[in-house]
């Protein structure tokens, strides 16, 4: 019987290993590059979402503090517009008894009705000054919840590159670049608004 052919497959079964690893070596050091870029973004949008809620609370306080100095400028009003009216009361018995009414009386309730108008003036402030502080605060919600998405699309886009590294499959990779890029475009949208 003829011998077969002897075929050098060792030789050639090595060059297509070899190619292989080339191929599978590039795919997963793109997929590591894009990864840790993914990592890297998360991380400072992470930051930002911390930092923005962290102000938000903030101004929450202080809007907080501003309504309680509000209503008390109020209470404060309320007691000044009673103690005129004391003295309207006062005028008017006098009035009817037919009697002069004493000087003070009037200077008492013009006073006090000034320091009313001066007060309610420094209560609608401080009202101002909490409506502007509650919707700063809301803005920064807005933008701290833009991050929190960029942050979970990034989480995710992450994942799914370490699934595209271990199956080398490229349309999982590609899913992960799709999420990667939407999370850019939450974080670069919440720098914006």
């Amino acid at each position: 019987m003829p011998e077969a052919p002897e075929v050098e497959t060792e030789k050639l079964h090595e060059a297509i290993h070899e190619e292989l690893e080339k191929e599978g070596g590039g795919f997963l050091r793109r997929i590591a590059l894009t990864t840790a870029c993914l990592a890297a973004l998360a991380a400072l949008s992470s930051l930002r979402a911390g930092g923005t809620a962290n102000e938000a609370l903030a101004l929450k306080a202080e809007a907080g503090r501003l309504q309680a100095e509000a209503s008390d400028q109020w209470a404060y009003y309320q007691a000044k517009s009673v103690k005129a009216a004391v003295q309207e009361a006062i005028r008017a018995s006098f009035t009817a008894a037919g009697k002069v009414v004493p000087a003070e009386v009037d200077e008492r309730e013009v006073r006090y009705a000034d320091q009313g108008k001066e007060i309610a003036e420094k209560a609608r402030e401080k009202e101002k000054e909490r409506d502007a502080k509650e919707r700063e605060a809301e803005h920064l919600m807005h933008v701290h919840h833009r991050h929190a998405a960029a942050v979970a699309l990034f989480q995710v886009a992450i994942a799914l590159g370490a699934v595209a590294a271990l199956t080398r499959l490229r349309l999982v990779w590609s899913g992960s670049l799709l999420l990667g890029a939407a999370g850019v475009v939450s974080f670069v949208l919440a720098f914006m608004t």
